[in-house]
This record gives structure tokens, C-alpha cells and sequence, in this order.
């Protein structure tokens, strides 16, 4: 038998002991993230429904409602210091099904389906992409990162892959119909399984965890005008807005691998210096040397001594 068998055990039984919670009475600001977070997963599960009864418009605007929820659980968490084992659980379920399955559902159902078992494995491999994904990111969390790399993720976050997966639903809505060709769908069908293994590439994607940190006075102001400009074209142009934001999404990762390598250069220090080589010992003169520098005699063909 494998000996690393046991020891799995031993862990998994370990883990099962462990209470969830470390009191017996759980103060209700623990709770509270919770609650958008299955706010958010009610609105997943309300996109599949609609998707499967081919209203794409409300199933699309309930995976945008569940990403800003699922933006929203996370900061009230680290504001109200509620963050929890069994909330961080809770929110990897919520992500899978809300920007894994739904999108997957949605896409499939309103093109893709022509394609029968070809569509179907694409959409399959982009959800088991976001399964994967959060799997890797759970296991990340415990281990020490430098300050700087917190502005970054490694490949497309599930949420960001939700929205910019959707790409063509967007420009159908906008006059151009892909599902009018079978060349253009064809190429939906590849644009799907390119997001899908973007979400589990090394790929470095901007985070902006770091500018919830503190930001400086002068940009309070604009930084209001800019969310509510933001809000009022996502409500008033919901297509349009949510098109321009998935092209600038895509067209900022290449500028975001260079920023990353060049983070990653600034804070990687100066190069160890290298040992110093010891000198030759010399050896040691002889009886009849001169003290001082050693004597150097040179003896050349035909002039040796007799």
C-alpha cells in the first residue's frame, strides 16, 4: 500500500474533528457576507432558468447582479473582519455555479447548441476550467506573497471570465448576429475554449486589490463621477457598456504582463555578489632566501647550471 495513504487519513479525519466555528455563539456580523453571498448564487441559479427558457436578457443581466454581489461579500468580509473558514467555502460553491456553470448554460443554449457534442465539450471545458481554477486559488491563500503581487492574479478570475466569455451575446444584441454563419460561430466555439484556458494559465491579470487600500483626497470626487458615469451606461446601455468593457478587459492584459514583469524585475534586488576567490598559497622559500618577495629564478635551455 502506498505509505502517503495513511497519513491522508489521518488529515482527513483530523479536518472532520475541526469545528467550523472556534465559539458557540456566532456574532451575526460573521453572518453578514454570507448573506450577499447566497444573494449572489440565487441570482446564478435564476440565470440557468432563464436560460434554459431562452430569455437571455434576464439570464444575463442576473450573472452581471451576481458578480457584483460576489465583489461586494468579499470587501464587507474584510471591512467587519467576518471572514470564516465556511464563508470562504460558501463563496468558491457560489463562484463555480454563478461564473461557471451559468455562463456556461447561457452561451451553450443561445448558440453553441448547434454544434451539439462539439459545443457541448467546449462549454464543459470552460466550466471545469472555473473549477479548477477555484481549486488553485483556495490552495494559494495561506501561502506568502510579496505586497506587490497582491494587485495581481494568476489567470482570468472566474468573474472577469463570466462577463467576457458572454462577448458574443453582447454584439448580437448590437446588430451583429455570429450564429448567422458557421464560419463566425465557429469561432465562438474557439473563443469559449481560449477563456476557459486563460482562467487556469499563469497568466498575470490586473486584481485592484491594493486600491481599496487608500486612495488620495483629490480622487474622492472623480472617483464618484467615474462609478456613477459607470452605472448610468450599464443601466442605460447594457450591451454596449458591457462589449467595451470585455475588448478594453482583453486589450489590458498584455500591458498588464508587462507591468508585471517589470514589478517583478524592480523587486527581485541586486544579484548576490559573488565569493572571493581565495589566493594560491605560495610556498614557502627555502633555506637560503632572501626575506621578502620569493625568488624567482629562471632557467632557460642550455644555461643550467653545472
Amino acid at each position: 500500500m502506498d505509505p502517503i495513504v495513511p497519513q491522508l487519513e489521518k488529515d482527513t479525519r483530523r479536518r472532520r474533528k475541526r469545528r467550523m466555528f472556534s465559539h458557540a455563539r456566532i456574532p451575526v456580523r460573521l453572518m453578514v457576507p454570507n448573506f450577499f453571498t447566497l444573494f449572489g448564487l440565487c441570482a446564478g441559479l435564476t440565470s440557468i432558468r432563464m436560460s434554459i427558457e431562452g430569455r437571455y436578457d434576464f439570464a444575463l443581466v442576473a450573472i452581471v447582479l451576481a458578480a457584483l454581489l460576489d465583489g461586494i461579500d468579499g470587501r464587507i468580509a474584510r471591512l467587519l473582519r467576518a471572514s470564516s473558514r465556511f464563508g470562504a467555502e460558501l463563496d468558491s460553491l457560489a463562484d463555480f455555479v454563478n461564473f461557471g456553470v451559468a455562463p456556461a448554460i447561457l452561451i451553450f443554449t443561445w448558440g453553441l447548441g448547434d454544434h451539439k457534442s462539439l459545443g457541448w465539450i467546449a462549454v464543459m471545458l470552460f466550466a471545469l476550467a472555473s473549477a479548477l481554477r477555484l481549486a488553485r486559488f483556495n490552495t494559494l491563500i495561506d501561502e506568502e506573497r510579496p505586497k506587490w503581487q497582491s494587485d495581481f492574479f494568476m489567470g482570468v478570475p472566474t468573474p472577469a471570465a463570466a462577463i467576457i466569455v458572454l462577448l458574443p451575446v453582447y454584439i448580437q444584441h448590437l446588430g451583429l448576429d455570429l450564429r448567422d454563419s458557421p464560419v463566425l460561430l465557429n469561432l465562438v466555439l474557439a473563443y469559449v475554449m481560449l477563456i476557459g484556458l486563460m482562467m487556469v494559465s499563469i497568466l498575470p491579470t490586473y486584481s485592484g486589490k491594493l486600491l481599496g487600500e487608500r486612495i488620495g483626497r483629490e480622487w474622492v470626487l472623480p472617483l464618484f463621477v467615474v462609478s456613477m458615469l459607470v452605472v448610468a451606461c450599464l443601466l442605460t446601455y447594457p450591451y454596449a457598456t458591457l462589449a467595451i468593457a470585455s475588448v478594453a478587459y482583453l486589450a489590458a492584459m498584455p500591458l498588464t504582463w508587462r507591468r508585471f514583469r517589470r514589478l517583478e524585475q524592480l523587486n527581485a534586488g541586486p544579484a548576490p555578489a559573488a565569493a572571493p576567490v581565495a589566493d594560491a598559497p605560495r610556498p614557502e622559500p627555502g633555506p637560503g632566501a632572501a626575506s621578502g618577495s620569493p625568488r624567482i629564478v629562471d632557467i632557460r635551455p642550455g644555461e643550467q647550471k653545472r
